[in-house]
């Protein structure tokens, strides 16, 4: 409806509200302007001998009818969020996991560079030479050109043990890599289910306002016929001011929620987030103990511990293989030429050399520094492999506690406590109707409704919160099946829209005579 027929209508209306005529109302409906119209057709007889109440009551019916219904934006249409999208654009785009990546490929090349042997020394050198004629090699019989090479020997086994060792650190910065995948994904998950909440809070709030509006329409029609009191007119409207303002607070904490996808995804801050998507509430059927069978085979932290333990037994063995004495292995081969002097005389035939050198392992003070050394490496990654196991066997236990509580909190939302409150409104709305229920008992069960829902919602969020959790844990994404109850919360939710329209209507449905 065009804005200005809108604002006719309301006009006339009003003028004959002022003039004390009957006033009919039909087919009411709220249009994207955020006017209300009443539900139902209504008749409105002002007694002319009130002429100032008909004037104030006219003002208030004016002033809340006009009220703007939400404090929404201009909304962009973008299509429904999907998770395992979202989980799969960070996993290839966060820079702080390819940063991880980056470190463990580092120390997978220092891991080669480990067991490789040091390079051969080549040696080229001109011995026994003449102070008086430096390149002459005819005139002493030792004079002569050295070529030699010699060669770095670790003592047998230290090549290996060092690759060992390498590999070790770089198998344990390879399984931190994974184990960050994992809490990236759980972030990832846990902003998203929280986002949700969000998005179910602003859908209540939004049915809120549009029942908050009815009620201001209500109040202020039955204060025209000397049925209400205006104190209601304006409980009312306080009512919907404040649900604007939760609306207002609900858009700014989606803000905040988008700018966390956004960081966790790399994306700019400012990149519009869509709706949330539906999701399935899974059942979990495994027993602590089979999870934390899972776990042990499949956590990555527990992996990489597990490296840095035998990386330390490795530091220890190749600490033992310090006491024995490196080798150094040299060949050397000398050119001579024929000397003929009155002194000597001298065919200048080649000769060879080959040695062999080693080191004194004397001074022990360096290697048994460097046994206390892996020594407590070794206790220190086995003792904090030993608290992490500890670690995820209690938060399996305390995990399937909470998801169980939640379970059955969900399902008495469901099943008991939100039917119970819709009745109570609906009760309530009856006897306002006949008089016998003020108006305050009306906005007391709207708000009660309120807030259990949105306990429903935050329980529901947290409980596909502690999956994500869980399935970091145990390092596996579980195929968990999800059975009726509780029922997916999409369904749920639409479920309790068309109950909370229905109410809506037959708030409308109220006759005020």
């Amino acid at each position: 409806m065009p804005l200005c027929r809108i604002f006719t209508l309301r006009c006339r209306i009003f003028y004959n509200l002022f003039e004390g005529n009957t006033v009919f109302l039909h087919e009411s409906r709220i249009d994207r302007y955020g006017t209300i119209f009443v539900n139902i057709n209504v008749m409105m007889t002002y007694r002319t001998r009130h002429p100032m109440k008909n004037v104030r009551t006219t003002a208030i019916l004016l002033i809340s009818l006009m009220s703007p219904l939400t404090a929404r934006p201009e909304e962009i249409n973008l299509p429904p969020e999907n998770l395992p999208a979202l989980v799969a654009t960070a996993l290839s785009s966060n820079p702080e996991l390819k940063s991880s990546e980056s470190r463990w490929k580092m120390f997978t090349g220092k891991a080669r560079q480990a067991g490789a042997l040091d390079d051969p020394m080549l040696m080229v050198k001109m011995q026994n030479m003449p102070v008086r004629d430096p390149l002459v090699f005819n005139k002493d019989p030792q004079s002569a050109v050295v070529v030699g090479v010699s060669q770095q020997l670790p003592f047998w086994g230290k090549r290996d043990l060092r690759k060992k060792i390498a590999l070790y650190e770089a198998d344990s910065y390879k399984w931190a890599f994974e184990e960050r995948k994992r809490e990236l994904s759980r972030m990832v998950k846990e902003s998203f289910y929280k986002l949700w909440v969000i998005d179910r809070e602003v859908e209540i709030v939004d049915r809120n306002l549009k029942l908050l509006g009815d009620f201001v329409t209500l109040t202020g029609l039955k204060y025209s016929v000397g049925q209400g009191i205006q104190q209601d007119i304006y409980k009312a409207g306080l009512e919907k001011s404040k649900m604007v303002e939760m609306q207002i607070s609900l858009q700014q904490q989606r803000k905040s929620l988008e700018a966390t996808i956004n960081y966790l995804l790399y994306r700019p801050a400012n990149t519009p987030v869509g709706p949330t998507g539906q999701f399935t509430m899974p059942r979990i059927l495994l027993t602590a103990a089979q999870l934390n069978d899972i776990a042990l085979e499949n956590r990555p932290q527990l992996k990489s511990l597990g490296s840095l333990v035998e990386k330390g037994s490795a530091s220890r063995q190749l600490a033992g293989k310090e006491n024995y004495p490196d080798l150094n292995l040299s060949v050397e081969y000398m050119f001579k030429q024929p000397v003929t002097t009155a002194m000597t005389t001298d065919p200048g035939d080649n000769m060879f050399s080959v040695g062999v050198a080693f080191n004194l392992p004397l001074w022990q003070e360096k290697r048994q520094a460097m046994v206390a050394e892996s020594l407590a490496e070794t206790a220190m990654s086995t003792d904090e492999l030993n608290a992490l196991k500890n670690n995820i066997s209690y938060t399996i236990t305390q995990t399937l506690y909470e998801l169980e509580r939640l379970r059955k909190t969900i399902t008495l939302y469901r099943e008991g406590i939100l039917p119970q409150a819709r009745q109570s409104l609906e009760s309530a709305l009856i006897g306002y109707r006949a008089g016998k229920v003020d108006f305050l008992t009306v906005i007391d069960g709207r708000m009660t409704l309120f807030n259990y829902q949105h306990q429903q919602c935050k329980a529901e969020a947290e409980y596909m919160i502690k999956i994500a959790e869980l399935e970091t844990t145990i390092g596996l994404d579980l195929p968990v099946p999800s059975d009726n109850p509780p029922a997916s919360p999409a369904a749920a939710s639409a479920r309790s829209g068309q109950q909370e329209q229905k109410t809506g209507i037959e708030t409308g449905r109220h006759d005020l005579q």
